[in-house]
């Protein structure tokens, strides 16, 4: 039986940051109600319901990036937000208020990176067979670099590997070692999840997480030309030198702004604001090629890189309903993700969208910062087997038939959310169920995890998933997937009410 909450707690100064700073890697952004969309319809609604699906994740991540270096303000560590590792924090759930849909089982930390002056370089460690998550968006949100395709086969844990993202035309010389990433414009976003499953493994991902080196190119050669001669000149008297970025329990509340808490702030945008913010990040975050139509269209409704958006005349109430409705096709699952017995995720296509700009959209919306199909994969529910809501006042049960655990290399989770995104209010004895938990078993193998907002009893205790008494939502965590995670050849089983 769990006796302890298994939050992650870091240092009390650390627990002073900003509420706002998001989980980034664990998960997805809150729900948000769309507005009803005024009545309009004709030529220029459909174009701007179009044109706001195509730029929705570039106007979230740009107002991520906007954030963060708001947030730094004009003091010394303002540049100090740019191409440094900063810590997530993770907040105590009856302290500050946590992030929506926090994930409380990994340790995170991000990163904005500036290749406009030189290639940024990011190390990643050794670590001895332990889960370590690392990708890299351009800012539509497409996967320019991740772990997931190297990894180890078994264990999902990388290798100890080092990179430069590299910006277009940039020709010079990279030390022997480094792999070159080409990125598709200058402004990139760097994510890192470390497992940390409970207290114990805090102190190990910590120190992995401080091992984690990301570095303009000439900070990295000036360390590595120091590294190498503290190690000739002092070996014996232990003197070691600083990892390039920052330390833990020394980074600036500010500094750090992620990816899903901007996705509500997106929503709240009216057309002159959406269409201003998307025209402002096309002029240095360019389209790919093959979408030249979609610039196009842009075109015909008065939005164009790096210029004022001028809307056809007497197009106001068709302008409003399309960005309503285009806010509504963001939030909605297409047709090409999965679905299966109330669960919803995105499959193959998620990091690698090409000109599925719905499926892009969707991603943006539901799982901020999410890589592909081989790093990750999270089913989420809002319904039971009969498509009722799910709600507190109902206990409900999770059956796992034998060997239809969720199929993965790493390990997974399940926690259940408000629909505001916050954890389960109270004190509760965990806030998740994982892979690594010792949940009991029935006789013929199967696994029953019960899941209410009362304990199930004492019999059960080590299978109860705690949830809020009123309405919820469940999450599921799969790290390292395997393929039948993502092709929808295995399903989460239904969630039945008891």
């Amino acid at each position: 039986m769990k006796t302890t909450t298994r939050t992650l707690l870091l240092p009390a100064g650390t627990r002073s940051w900003l509420a706002c700073v998001a989980i980034v890697l664990a998960g997805c952004a809150a729900q948000v109600k769309a507005p009803p969309p005024p009545k309009a319809s004709g030529w220029t609604q459909d174009r701007v319901v179009d044109s706001y699906v195509f730029g929705y994740p570039l106007v979230v991540m740009s107002t991520a990036r906007a954030a963060a270096l708001a947030g730094a303000g004009t003091g010394p560590d303002a540049g100090a937000v740019l191409n440094t590792l900063r810590p997530v924090p993770v907040i105590h759930p009856e302290g500050d208020t946590p992030p929506p849909l926090a994930d409380v089982d990994t340790l995170s930390a991000n990163a904005w990176l500036d290749l406009s002056q030189e290639p940024v370089i990011v190390s990643l460690p050794e670590t001895h067979g332990r889960f370590l998550d690392a990708r890299v968006l351009d800012m539509w949100t497409n996967v320019v670099w991740s772990t997931g395709p190297t990894a180890n086969a078994r264990t999902g844990a990388p290798k100890p590997q080092t990179i430069a993202f590299v910006a277009p035309g940039w020709d010079g010389q990279l030390p022997s070692g480094v792999e070159r990433v080409d990125a598709p414009g200058n402004n990139l976003w760097l994510g890192v999840r470390i497992a940390a499953l409970d207290a114990r493994a805090v102190p190990w991902a910590r120190r992995l997480e401080s091992e984690v080196r990301v570095a303009p190119l000439s900070a990295y050669l000036a360390e590595e030309h120091q590294r190498h001669a503290v190690r000739g000149k002092h070996a014996k008297r232990g003197q070691h030198v600083a990892r390039a970025g920052s330390d833990p329990s020394e980074s600036v509340a500010e500094a750090t702004t992620g990816l899903a808490a901007n996705a509500a702030a997106v929503a709240q945008l009216d057309a002159n604001a959406f269409f201003g913010r998307l025209a402002d990040a096309l002029r240095d975050n360019p389209p790919a090629p093959a979408d030249a139509h979609a610039v196009k269209v842009l075109a015909d409704i008065g939005v164009k890189p790096g210029e004022a958006v001028h809307f056809p005349d007497g197009s106001a109430d068709a302008i409003a309903a399309g960005v309503a409705e285009g806010l509504r096709r963001a939030m909605t699952p297409p047709v090409n993700a999965i679905s299966g017995n109330g669960w919803n995720w995105v499959g193959d296509g998620v990091g690698l969208f090409g000109d599925d700009y719905a499926l892009r959209a969707y991603a943006a919306y539901a799982h901020p910062g999410i890589a592909t199909k081989q790093d990750e994969a999270f089913p989420t529910a809002l319904v039971d087997a009969a498509g009722q809501p799910l709600d507190g006042s109902h206990a409900y049960v999770l059956h796992f038939a034998p060997k239809a655990l969720p199929p993965v290399r790493a390990y997974w989770t399940i926690t259940a959310y408000t629909p505001s995104g916050e954890l389960v209010p109270g004190h509760v004895p965990h806030y998740t169920i994982d892979s690594h938990d010792r949940v009991r078993r029935n006789r013929d193998g199967s696994i029953d995890i019960y899941v209410s907002a009362k304990s199930p009893g004492r019999v059960h205790q080590s299978n109860w998933l705690p949830v809020p008494a009123g309405p919820f939502e469940l999450v599921m965590r799969l790290y390292a997937p395997q393929p039948n995670a993502t092709d929808g050849s295995w399903l989460p089983p239904k969630i039945e009410p008891r």
